[in-house]
């Protein structure tokens, strides 16, 4: 059985779509419901975040892999290369292109679910060095999580495991865990409690990006070999899954 990019990139569009919709939209309900209590209203954006992203995983897993995370793409092409395993250069840069248009779309939705203007670009600035250096340390852990969950043959535990570290991630790092430039860029839509300003959208993708190296460092320093399971990242597609035109 062969899996069509069209069908991959279309689950990676949804599952992006629906993770920044519940952020984007746990965001606005927090603080409806607790008005003046930012540590309640983190809380309920990080537990929503945290059981939508599990939840997530598990129904798009198995067309697309899951990733809904550009940085995680990019991982699974770079240390696939040399294995013949993993995304193919055209799978990568369609995988981003629809992760990154899916979150803006998800943004979108939430706005509109909430009698919000369809498009209210945020206001929230969120810059400093100790924010980045946050975005370093949650994109970075992500990848060995779920690289190392290939790696040693429990990619079935990665709902619940991505789920629960982005959701702790929301509480140990300065910059509540976005470690995702597709969520970033979509989160810059909406101007409400998770948004992002789009002039601080840069320097959280910069980290990310940062972070994605340090990441791949640390897993070719654990687990040198974990190239030859990107096909098992996030979650297994279906096998045989089709990857033409691999450069």
């Amino acid at each position: 059985m062969t899996i069509a990019l069209r069908r991959r990139l279309l689950a990676e569009f949804t599952g992006t779509a629906l993770l920044v919709t519940a952020v984007v939209g746990s965001g606005i309900m927090a603080t409806t419901l607790s008005p003046g209590d930012v540590g309640l209203q983190l809380l309920e954006n990080s537990i929503a975040t945290a059981f939508a992203l599990g939840a997530l995983i598990l129904i798009f897993g198995p067309v697309s892999g899951a990733h809904f995370n550009p940085v995680v793409s990019a991982a699974d092409w770079f240390l696939g290369r040399r294995a013949g395993t993993g995304l193919a250069a055209r799978d990568l840069a369609g995988y981003t292109a629809a992760q990154i248009l899916g979150a803006i779309a998800g943004s979108i939705l939430a706005n509109l679910m909430f009698d919000l203007g369809a498009v209210t670009l945020s206001g929230k600035d969120r810059t400093g060095g100790h924010l980045w250096l946050g975005e370093v340390v949650a994109t970075a852990g992500l990848i060995l999580l779920i690289f190392a969950l290939a790696r040693s043959g429990r990619a079935p535990v990665a709902p619940a495991a991505v789920g629960a570290y982005i959701g702790a991630a929301y509480w140990f790092t300065s910059s509540t865990s976005f470690a995702n430039p597709a969520v970033t860029i979509g989160r810059a839509f909406s101007d409400t409690f998770a948004g992002i300003a789009p002039a601080s959208v840069p320097g959280f993708v910069v980290a990310q990006l940062v972070g994605l190296a340090v990441g791949v460092g640390l897993l070719a320093a654990h687990y040198p070999d974990a190239g030859d399971v990107a096909d098992q990242v996030v979650v297994p597609a279906e096998p045989d899954l089709a990857r033409d035109d691999r450069s």
